[in-house]
């Protein structure tokens, strides 16, 4: 096959300029001299295989997009991110997203290969109430899920993946932003919640981002605030989703009168939902189970870091097995993200040497996150 080196040269130009990088960054980092790069880039040199190789993995890219017309990668849809929030995403920012993209894809061809695709939901809505559409969403999902009426959710990340949505959380330095949905061209619906958030922020960006998910995938990309700029209904539709989500309705109108509370309640309360305090203000509130004083007080409280419970971090670690752990999850590596992989090469669907590319990590580190995680890195 030839290769069109005028287009290879403006996809590789085009995503080191998304990444604010410059020839001598990806020199440092591939090896490959500046002459050359800035000759490949502007088309007149053909590169070699291994150097094909080493660019796609510089850029978290698979080499057939740079060598093929008809292969696709997320390139439009981070266009279109950087053209409407470019100034938000700092160079180490832009590189978490590219991270972050690069596992979403990963995952969705392991599940695919392992047929573990998951179930998938789509729904419908009706009329133009956009608080509307989030309760019914929530409702339908958690039914589809198998939750009881009353039912609290415990591992949000695992329902949004059977749901079919690559979530995965990655350590953002840019604190204003929770999280952002990308419609990825092969992957499909992807997710990512900015892991520098508190625990029990994370799980409602999550379920932010899961709304995004179900509404607005024709946007192709989003990103959500902590402190949303101005009035967009689809933001206040995907907190009012992650509100119902996370707070069943039923649940909260079998609470204990909320407006009598002390502030020890609703602590207790805000951590049996795994919510934080303010999340819980506002849901009574908006349910008329308290009035604004009670929301105010309630929604100033905090629930202690230590008795916050995050899913992926089971309390049954030991010290440096849990930060090991939460280094991996700063990185976007999740506890199912890595079962898939060693599962991928015990099926011998990847090699050993895959399976370190797809974990971030060196020969070495890798027979360090087998013993941790008590898999083999190798297959049969």
């Amino acid at each position: 096959m030839t290769i069109n080196l005028q287009a290879l040269g403006n996809k590789l130009r085009k995503y080191r300029d998304q990444l604010q990088e410059t020839q001598e960054d990806v020199a440092r980092s591939t090896g490959i001299e500046v002459s050359r790069l800035a000759s490949i880039e502007s088309g007149h040199l053909e590169p070699s295989g291994d150097e094909i190789l080493i660019l796609s993995d510089h850029y978290r890219c698979d080499y057939k997009f740079f060598i093929s017309n008809e292969r696709v990668a997320p390139f439009e849809q981070t266009e279109t991110l950087y053209r409407a929030h470019g100034d938000d995403f700092s160079k180490d920012d832009r590189r978490a997203i590219q991270d972050f993209l690069y596992l979403c894809e990963t995952e969705d061809f392991l599940m695919r290969e392992l047929g573990r695709v998951g179930q998938g939901f789509s729904h419908k809505t009706r009329g133009d109430y956009y608080k509307g559409h989030g309760d019914d969403a929530a409702a339908a999902l958690r039914t589809t899920l198998g939750y009881q009426d009353r039912e609290v959710p415990r591992d949000v990340y695992s329902d949004f993946r059977k749901a079919g949505v690559h979530v995965f959380r990655r350590k953002l330095g840019n604190s204003s932003i929770s999280g952002l949905f990308i419609m990825h061209p092969t992957a499909g619906r992807c997710a990512l919640v900015n892991y520098s958030e508190d625990i029990y922020r994370q799980r409602f960006s999550a379920a932010h981002e899961m709304a995004h998910a179900i509404f607005d995938a024709d946007q192709e990309a989003s990103v959500s605030y902590a402190s949303p700029h101005g009035f967009d209904k689809r933001e206040i539709r995907a907190n009012r989703f992650a509100s119902c989500y996370l707070m069943p309705p039923e649940f909260l109108k079998k609470l204990p009168d909320p407006q009598a509370w002390s502030d020890h309640d609703a602590i207790r309360w805000a951590n049996e939902l795994r919510v934080s305090c303010d999340a819980l203000g506002i849901a009574l509130k908006e349910a008329r189970l308290i009035d604004e004083q009670a929301s105010r007080r309630i929604r100033r409280l905090r629930v202690p870091q230590t008795d916050k419970i995050d899913p992926e971090l089971p309390t049954n670690l030991t010290p440096a097995q849990r930060t090991r752990k939460e280094a991996l999850l700063a990185l976007g590596v999740s506890d199912s993200y890595v079962q898939l992989c060693f599962d991928a090469v015990q099926a011998g669907i990847i090699s050993s040497g895959r399976l370190a590319e797809a974990l971030f990590c060196g020969p070495a580190e890798l027979l360090e996150l087998a013993a941790l995680y008590g898999r083999s890195p190798h297959g049969h």
